[in-house]
């Protein structure tokens, strides 16, 4: 259970920051800035990595989640478990923010800027890189050293600034779900599902393919 509400605490607290960013932005003519919002998400990321890390493994995203169990760092039976606390966190989150601010329109959904298939390849490349990195610096079930949270952080700001104008740079379900479900924005919700899912299993692919292989009897 520790683990089930260090990944919900973790998620509300990413959704809340990050999408609320989006929020006040808009409230307030745009003070917070693209850039701004691109930090809010890198620095609450980071927190929670440092905060949950040795509790859950700090996923707090579906596609983390399932990416980490494909990859064999991770026990399938925690799959549902996790994915849940990640939704509450989630929902919690754009609840409160739609009491706050009751007349925003689209809570921080993400939306494509463009064509439908532009965002998606972009969500699918961003999740990759990502989910790439996380593999390689953090454990299914524990963060693997203090520098992981700084990295994987980094990274989210990095595709968070670039990306964000044209795909929102979700890289997580949950992220877009949530606020997308409670503001009835459910249009072209499709990308920010399958495409962060499928990026990051993708990324399972290459981390094999790039890890050391195990010596067997002083063999290599």
């Amino acid at each position: 259970m520790r683990k089930y509400f260090a990944e919900l605490l973790g998620t509300f607290a990413i959704v809340f920051c990050g999408t609320g960013a989006i929020i006040i932005n808009q409230e307030t003519s745009g003070i917070i800035t693209h850039l701004g919002i691109a930090i809010t998400f890198g620095l609450i990321v980071t927190s929670m990595i440092y905060t949950f890390g040795d509790i859950s493994g700090a996923h707090f995203n579906p596609a983390v989640t399932i990416a980490f169990c494909a990859a064999k760092e991770f026990p399938i039976v925690q799959i549902l478990p996790y994915i849940i606390s990640q939704s509450i966190g989630g929902f919690l989150a754009s609840f409160i923010l739609h009491f706050l601010f009751p007349h925003n329109l689209f809570l921080g959904s993400t939306l494509p800027a463009g064509l439908p298939m532009q965002s998606f390849i972009l969500e699918f490349i961003l999740t990759f890189m990502l989910m790439l990195v996380i593999l390689h610096v953090a454990k299914g079930s524990k963060e693997q050293g203090l520098v992981a949270g700084l990295v994987i952080g980094s990274v989210v700001l990095l595709e968070a600034l670039f990306a964000g104008p044209i795909s929102g740079a979700s890289m997580n379900p949950i992220r877009s779900i949530a606020p997308a479900l409670v503001s009835g924005h459910l249009e072209h919700l499709w990308i920010y599902i399958l495409a962060p899912i499928t990026g990051a299993l993708a990324s399972v692919i290459a981390w094999q393919i790039l890890k050391p292989k195990q010596k067997k009897f002083g063999i290599n």
